[in-house]
This record gives structure tokens, sequence and C-alpha cells, in this order.
């Protein structure tokens, strides 16, 4: 093989657009980019995906109601059933357990509901209890405790 045999392998190499080259070319006056607007001009031409061409965007359109209180507390919520089922009789249950179980994804507070029923009497530890939740634990013997 020598320097002058070389070549790029069979269409790796394409023709370049001549544009603006007569009628003939099929590629002359509009250059194959339609007539006006935006996209025809030179230039950048990068718009964010959002743009609605100068229309009003939608989320401007869109009526904004309602706020979000700024002290306002989420809780990862654990149903009474979900005890029931994990857990044995006397068993104390804290935010760190139910983390450590799966029963909860994040370090945040934890909300005991009252659906479902429980069969066995449990040590509840949590940042908050529903009324049901309260009432139907202390029905079999166990006991709530608030942490803060």
């Amino acid at each position: 093989m020598k320097l002058h045999e070389l070549a790029p392998e069979e269409g790796a190499v394409k023709e370049r657009k001549r544009v603006g080259r007569g009628i003939g070319s099929g590629l002359g006056k509009t250059c194959g980019k339609g007539h006006k607007g935006q996209k025809t001009r030179s230039g950048d031409r990068k718009l964010p995906s959002w743009f609605e061409g100068g229309q009003t965007p939608l989320h401007k359109r869109v009526p904004k109601r309602g706020f979000r209180p700024i002290n306002r507390v989420e809780y990862s919520v654990v149903n009474l059933k979900t005890l029931d089922r994990y857990f044995n009789a006397n068993e104390e249950i804290t935010p760190e357990v139910l983390l450590e179980r799966g029963l909860v994804r994040k370090r945040m507070p934890v909300k005991i509901l009252g659906d479902g029923e429980l069969t066995k009497p449990l040590k509840v530890k949590a940042h908050a209890f529903s009324a049901s939740a309260r009432q139907k634990i202390e029905a079999v013997g166990g006991t709530c405790e608030e942490i803060r």
C-alpha cells in the first residue's frame, strides 16, 4: 500500500451542498430553506423546547390558583395493616426501625394511619397518629407515643 492509494471508506465522505447556485441546481434562491421565518435566517437557531414562536407560553396562559403553606409538614405514612403484617406482638416500632425494614423510604416524619385491622398489641412511636389509628392500637392493648 502506498500513500497515494489511501482513500476513505465507500460512503464515508458526502459531497457538500452548494446552495444558491441557480434554479437548475434545485437549491437556488431560497437554498432549501423555504420562504421567510426564523429558521430561514442565518445565525443561532437553538431555541428552548418550550419556546412557542413568540405566542404567550402555556405556563403564562394557565391560571395559577392555591398555595402551599411554608410551614407544612410532609409525612411518610404507614398503615396499621402494614404494621400488623411485619411486626410481632409487643414489639417496639420507631421511625428508625421502619426505615431499616424498608417500610418508609426517606428519613422524614412518620404518620400512622388507621387503614386495616390490628390483631396484636404494639408499642408504636411516631411523629403523628390519625384518630382511628390511635383508637385501634389502644383497643388491642398497644401504646401510642408521639415523638417530636
